[in-house]
């Protein structure tokens, strides 16, 4: 039986700002209008913000939404880095907040790696934000400082795997290989978004093959260790409406096992002053995916 591809229901358009030295790719649905708050979403590691689009049909209001490939992923060049970290995620956050809505709080979306970013950026511009929705920001392990040694280590000798192409991304010899793939990482994604996702998260090369449009630094481990406390302090200064949303899959305990887990981050969200947990049933993580329509439910009914 052929399926046919998904069918996106409203059309987007790009746009390509400059934000520290970057041509930022940003995907833009609807209109800036007066008494409209912008909505900025922002997604995950090895995702792109068309990945939002299912979400964004599902919409039931116009919304003017506003989300950017990050650094490195999609049709944003990075520029001559082997490296990525938080701060530049949070400063490219901050000019492109500048560029499309200086005067005025945004309502702010982000999701795992995006969820982080927005988490940690909510208490250092408080001010900028109306409301924020973390899809599964859940952050990191806790550390202490004798692990620094051994952090620096890895991180110097995954850097030297970079640049001997050890850690290159894998090359498909079809789109629809990516599709396959993407329907193995996550079994509850149909063929029709599968194939769509694949037009949107590949691109194909000079010699006809399909590669993820994300940059093999990206996989290598941070240098500096994840502080908890300095992460509980930002929680406590994002004062604005936040709600907190997981899927019913437990990912987190599946991915650290004991060295984190969902009690604990559920731990750390009490310090922010003012916030919410939803609930999405049958999703994993790529919940914007799995249930797309509830998503959007949650999201309206928040920021309404």
């Amino acid at each position: 039986m052929i399926t046919r591809m998904y069918q996106a229901k409203k059309v987007s358009r790009s746009e390509f700002v400059p934000i520290r030295n970057l041509q930022y790719h940003v995907q833009i649905w609807g209109e800036p209008a007066p008494g409209k708050t912008p909505l900025v979403m922002v997604h995950g590691w090895m995702d792109v913000a068309a990945s939002y689009q299912f979400v964004v049909d599902a919409f039931a209001k116009d919304h003017y939404i506003i989300a950017p490939d990050w650094r490195g992923y999609g049709k944003t060049t990075s520029g001559p880095v082997d490296n990525y970290w938080f701060p530049d995620y949070m400063a490219d956050l901050d000019f492109l907040l500048d560029h499309y809505s200086p005067d005025q709080p945004v309502n702010l979306v982000g999701h795992s790696l995006g969820g982080n970013v927005v988490m940690l950026y909510a208490g250092v511009r408080p001010e900028r934000i109306r409301r924020l929705v973390n899809l599964e920001g859940f952050g990191m392990p806790a550390t202490v400082p004798d692990m620094a040694a051994g952090r620096y280590a890895k991180w110097m000798d995954e850097l030297k795997k970079l640049h001997r192409g050890e850690l290159d991304m894998r090359a498909y010899e079809t789109i629809g290989g990516v599709a396959r793939r993407l329907m193995k990482t996550n079994p509850r994604l149909d063929q029709d978004k599968a194939d769509w996702l694949a037009q949107q998260w590949a691109q194909q090369d000079e010699s006809g093959k399909w590669s993820i449009m994300g940059q093999p630094a990206h996989k290598v481990i941070s240098a500096h260790l994840y502080q908890v406390d300095e992460v509980l302090a930002l929680y406590r200064r994002a004062t604005m409406p936040v709600l907190a949303v997981e899927a019913s899959d437990n990912s987190l305990d599946l991915w650290w096992k004991d060295s984190y887990t969902l009690e604990q981050y559920h731990e750390r969200i009490k310090a922010v002053p003012n916030v919410e947990i939803a609930l999405i049933p049958d999703a994993g993580h790529m919940m914007h995916h799995d249930q797309p329509a509830l998503l959007a439910e949650l999201i309206e009914r928040f920021i309404a």
